[in-house]
């Protein structure tokens, strides 16, 4: 079934309630969603050509027309490809071209410049909605049908063996996920409204579904982004709503709340997840806004739905076992299985610590056009994350490592790799080593170990302008760190846990 459905029944159930705000003002109820979906489906067929199982990408900030489009996207039977808005435009046209995208929707229209699209990639504004010509009053009535199996959202994630690889999504797949969240994160109700604080090309955007199946509202910040004030302004106006905030954002709102005495009134849920919860972030959280918060473990490919952690049991600090559970990242979420294997794929036993695995319906059909990739993956119709944990006699789930090296900074995954990728272009830049750095702050930044060519022949301002000319700025490395030679093993490995440990001692520092 196409996912689309979910909206046209929203709409024939309740065509009158509250479906789109711009901030705390409504733009669309579920009726008027539709209709503009339907519309923007027509767009997409006759006027750029858009045929069932054609890719269109999304580089867009938040907005109520960014939901449009996803789902005109599904209604006309395409894939959709987001794509983080942060990213540079390079990074962007990469993703578009590795996708085989036909059109590319941005903010303005004028994102890239002639030639700078790969193949017949067409960029257009994603603001312009046309009449839907008086030949197609008929078409595309309800969504165009496809199969649990169809793709649906090709969700790029990077890796650290360089480029990103698209993680492809099923219709079923995101079904799955979505049902999985009123059994296992938190009921919805018609009610209820969720606040896209975070990008909607990542995991706040698939917390849409299920409240579009169940007719709740969908809020679009003003500013387009995060701002804690802001947030707390539309819950106490539009409340009970309901975020999926980084570790970080929570961390800016509990900051912003204590200096405005607010305590968490509108709303109901916060969902946190992509990096790890400190126990003293989380015990200030709670403090502040009370058992409102609820954990959940996923990846791109099994989106949002590995495990949670139940508000119940982040609130009962009266608990022994607290500080255990707190820590986990819960048990494991109603469609999917859960193990713990070590090298050899044995299954290990409570306490154990060994590589993650997981299967079920949430989890990816593979990568796109990367059989090497989803071999390497998807072993006996497991999942293997690459993340190292272990599970506990009561089934709750502890993750002690990341594989891969992935830095994850303000919730945002910064792959080593891509960085030093740029790094190395340089042609002064003879070798360069990325690592994360602990943050009060972000969680982690990324801090570069450098070996130039000629010593002094490049600074860190110099090499700065050069990434950010090439990479988005969220990927720029907080420090650069120079030095003659990098520690490498005997097979000429570098030694990224020796650098890790040298940013600890500032003479060691000195000494590479």
């Amino acid at each position: 079934m196409n996912i689309a459905h979910w909206l046209l029944d929203a709409a024939q159930r309740w065509p009158q309630r509250a479906a789109l705000f711009d901030g705390n003002r409504q733009v669309a109820d579920y009726q008027a969603f539709a209709t503009r979906v339907r519309q923007r489906a027509l767009q997409l067929r006759h006027e750029q050509g858009i045929a069932p199982g054609d890719r269109v990408a999304l580089l867009m900030k938040n907005s109520c027309d960014y939901l449009e489009l996803l789902y005109a996207i599904w209604w006309s039977g395409a894939v959709a490809v987001p794509i983080n808005s942060k990213l540079h435009g390079l990074e962007a046209a990469w993703i578009a071209g590795n996708a085989g995208a036909r059109l590319i929707y941005t903010d303005d229209g004028q994102v890239f410049g002639s030639g700078n699209l790969p193949g017949d990639c067409r960029e257009i504004c994603g603001y312009e909605l046309s009449a839907a010509p008086e030949s197609a009053v008929a078409e595309l009535a309800q969504p165009w049908p496809r199969q649990d199996t169809d793709l649906a959202w090709l969700f790029y994630t990077s890796g650290t063996t360089g480029r990103s690889k698209g993680v492809m999504l099923s219709h079923g797949n995101l079904m799955a996920m979505s049902l999985c969240y009123p059994l296992d994160v938190d009921p919805v109700d018609g009610g209820d409204a969720v606040v896209y604080a975070a990008p909607m090309s990542h995991g706040a955007g698939l917390y849409n579904f299920i409240h579009v199946r169940c007719g709740a509202r969908h809020v679009l910040p003003a500013s387009r982004g995060f701002q804690a004030a802001e947030l707390f302004e539309l819950a106490q106006e539009l409340g009970p709503v309901s975020l999926f905030a980084a570790p970080t954002m929570v961390k800016r709102m509990v900051e912003q709340a204590r200096q405005q005495g607010y305590a968490g009134e509108g709303i109901k849920t916060i969902v946190y997840g992509g990096a790890p919860m400190y126990l003293a972030d989380l015990d200030q959280a709670l403090e502040t806004f009370g058992p409102r918060l609820v954990q959940i473990y996923g990846q791109g490919e099994c989106p949002m739905s590995i495990s949670a952690l139940a508000r119940e049991a982040i609130a009962d600090r009266d608990n022994p076992d607290w500080p255990a559970i707190a820590a986990s990242v819960g048990r494991a979420q109603s469609c999917v299985e859960v193990q713990v294997i070590n090298a050899q794929g044995r299954v290990l036993a409570p306490g154990e610590a060994g590589e993650i695995a997981v299967r079920g319906a949430p989890v990816m059909l593979g990568y796109w056009d990367n059989p090497q990739a989803t071999q390497a993956a998807l072993v006996g119709g497991w999942l293997l994350t690459g993340d190292i944990g272990f599970l506990d006699t009561r089934g709750y789930l502890t993750l002690t490592d990341r594989s891969k090296d992935v830095i994850i900074s303000g919730g945002s995954n910064i792959y080593p790799r891509e960085v030093e990728e740029v790094l190395v272009q340089h042609p002064e830049v003879f070798e360069a080593c990325v690592v994360g750095e602990a943050d009060a702050h972000w969680g982690e930044s990324v801090v570069a170990f450098v070996v130039l060519r000629s010593p002094g022949s490049l600074d860190s301002q110099a090499l700065n302008e050069w990434f950010l000319a090439h990479m988005a700025s969220f990927k720029k490395p907080k420090k650069y760190l120079f030095c003659t030679e990098l520690p490498k093993n005997s097979y000429g490995k570098i030694l990224k846990t020796h650098l890790r440990q040298s940013l600890q001692d500032p003479v060691e520092v000195g000494n590479l």
